[in-house]
């Protein structure tokens, strides 16, 4: 009885135990030998870059938000069964977000890029979409696309998922282990060794590409990627495509001293050895001069492309433009200066000759003295009068008795 409960155990192991080296990074606990890149994938951002460590990439940071990153598999998968596993990590705070995209589409990068699932056009293929749709603390959903349908003008994409359960990926202090099962007829999405969720119904075709992407909100998760692993059932594909590299000169293996009998083998010894480096020399001159070449044709072009006639006469025509501001401004220069001159002129003879003027006028028009106490013995003579007149109706008025 346990023989037969053990079997889809190693079957399972039989069907998928082939890792395919250039569809994969991380199986050595190190993703990038120069945290410049990975080989034999493509790394892109939009916003940033994403960060290489020497064992994760950090997709989008802690810091800023409205970050994307992706990263994109070079090799197309040449088998149609499968495992692929991923392991990733998200944290952020109470109230961030973001989401994290696992692609096999047929176009790759070029028709994904650093897309999400509700920014993406049409495509075709399969992605599983990691977020907090629903507000149950987070989902793992299953999409497809048949390359008809465009996600980012569609009016409910929710709608369009074939398989979700729920998981809370979020600050777990922990990485979290998500694998993808294509083999048999059967589908499967398993995450931390528990089914997600399965069909039988899905079977995705060969030569499609595996890519990572995520987004982050105004107030940002970060998602770090640890592992991506492809297993195939077949070991040919164990071997990673061939790519076009320049030719090299055959190694010569070092000889002891003692093997040479004659002076004549020592001779042709050296003789081959001289040649290889005259090649080499002369491949190495060669592809130099292509590259000066190259160079100075690049470096014509752009001087050619700086200095047209168009170009030229702009710079002629802002030339004169700024001749005429020169000008109009020394011009202005000179009417401020006369105009300087001109007040203060103009403030020397108010503060010069107003006084003296003010005096002659005070002086001439003013009233002599004489007059004045003319004026005054008049008006004392007329108001003695006036009461004396007074006085003496007074006296000759009746007298009134009581």
């Amino acid at each position: 009885m346990r023989f037969l409960v053990n079997i889809p155990f190693f079957a399972t192991l039989a069907s998928a135990q082939y890792l395919v080296e250039s569809s994969s990074f991380g199986q050595s606990g190190k993703i990038s030998p120069n945290k410049y890149a990975i080989p034999g994938w493509h790394v892109s951002g939009e916003g940033q870059v994403p960060q290489l460590l020497s064992d994760k990439i950090i997709l989008t940071p802690p810091h800023p938000g409205n970050a994307r990153g992706a990263v994109w598999s070079e090799s197309k998968v040449a088998q149609s069964d499968w495992v692929a596993e991923l392991d990733f990590r998200a944290s952020g705070p109470d109230r961030g977000s973001g989401n994290l995209q696992i692609w096999y589409t047929k176009d790759g990068r070029e028709g994904i890029g650093a897309s999400s699932l509700y920014t993406v056009g049409s495509f075709d293929g399969m992605v599983l979409s990691i977020d907090q749709y629903g507000g149950r603390g987070g989902t793992i959903r299953g999409f497809m696309n048949d390359g008809n349908t465009n996600f980012k003008t569609h009016y409910s994409v929710d709608s369009l998922a074939f398989g979700h359960c729920d998981y809370a990926y979020r600050n777990l202090g922990r990485i979290s282990k998500l694998k993808i099962r294509q083999e048999h007829d059967v589908f499967e999405v398993i995450i931390d060794d528990r089914l997600c969720f399965s069909s039988d119904k899905i079977r995705l075709p060969a030569d499609y590409s595996f890519g990572v992407t995520a987004a982050s909100a105004e107030t940002p998760d970060s998602f770090e990627v640890y592992k991506f692993l492809l297993y195939t059932s077949r070991s040919v594909t164990r071997e990673e495509p061939r790519r076009d590299q320049p030719p090299s000169f055959q190694q010569q293996s070092d000889t002891r001293a003692s093997s040479y009998q004659s002076s004549q083998a020592q001779f042709e010894d050296l003789h081959d050895r001289l040649q290889t480096i005259a090649h080499a020399i002369e491949k190495l001159d060669i592809e130099i001069s292509n590259h000066i070449g190259e160079s100075d044709h690049r470096h014509r072009e752009i001087s050619r492309g700086l200095m047209t006639r168009e170009t030229i006469n702009h710079i002629t025509g802002q030339s004169d433009k700024l001749d005429r501001i020169e000008r109009i401004v020394n011009s202005f220069q000179g009417q401020i200066s006369n105009l300087q001159g001109a007040v203060k002129d103009s403030h020397l003879s108010m503060t010069e000759g107003l006084p003296k003027h003010m005096s002659d006028i005070i002086t001439t028009n003013g009233p002599r003295m004489g007059l004045l106490i003319f004026v005054f013995v008049v008006v004392q003579v007329m108001l003695v009068g006036v009461y004396t007149v007074y006085k003496r109706r007074i006296k000759q008025g009746p007298k009134k008795y009581l």
